[in-house]
């Protein structure tokens, strides 16, 4: 299995976290969409793309024992960019609160990570649950 150092999840963690209290503290929206592309680019091409890996990286201890799968953080990248796609189609149709509580909503996970708790982690550990009790169940 592949796996990411820790050090890449945390430095994109902190960015999604700084990018939108940003956005919330100066209400800027758009700001909500280029974090966005920020996590799309790094969902298409991986760390090397994804703009607060490669700035933020140095910040991190490079440990490579601690490491998360990378389907894992394809997963959670993938919710990330789900809840940014919502708040942005929110903002664009003129719905801000839904925008903002779409932002909130990935800023409480993203900053429950860097605290150590992941909650795509365990909605991926429930899907995974789930698609086994499915396979069992036919057999």
């Amino acid at each position: 299995m592949r796996e990411v150092p820790l050090s890449l999840v945390k430095a994109n963690q902190t960015g999604i976290v700084v990018f939108v209290l940003l956005a919330i503290a100066f209400q800027w929206p758009w700001l909500v969409a280029i974090l966005w592309v920020i996590q799309v680019l790094g969902l298409a091409g991986g760390a090397k793309w994804n703009l607060f890996i490669m700035v933020l990286k140095r910040f991190f201890s490079e440990n490579r024992t601690e490491t998360q799968a990378l389907e894992l953080t394809r997963f959670n990248n993938t919710l990330a960019v789900l809840f940014l796609s919502i708040s942005s189609l929110a903002f664009a149709v003129g719905w801000s609160l839904a925008g903002y509580l779409f932002a909130i909503g990935l800023l409480l996970a993203a900053g429950a990570a860097l605290f150590g708790y992941c909650v795509g982690c365990t909605i991926y550990f429930q899907y995974k649950q789930f698609v086994s009790r499915q396979r069992i169940k036919r057999g």
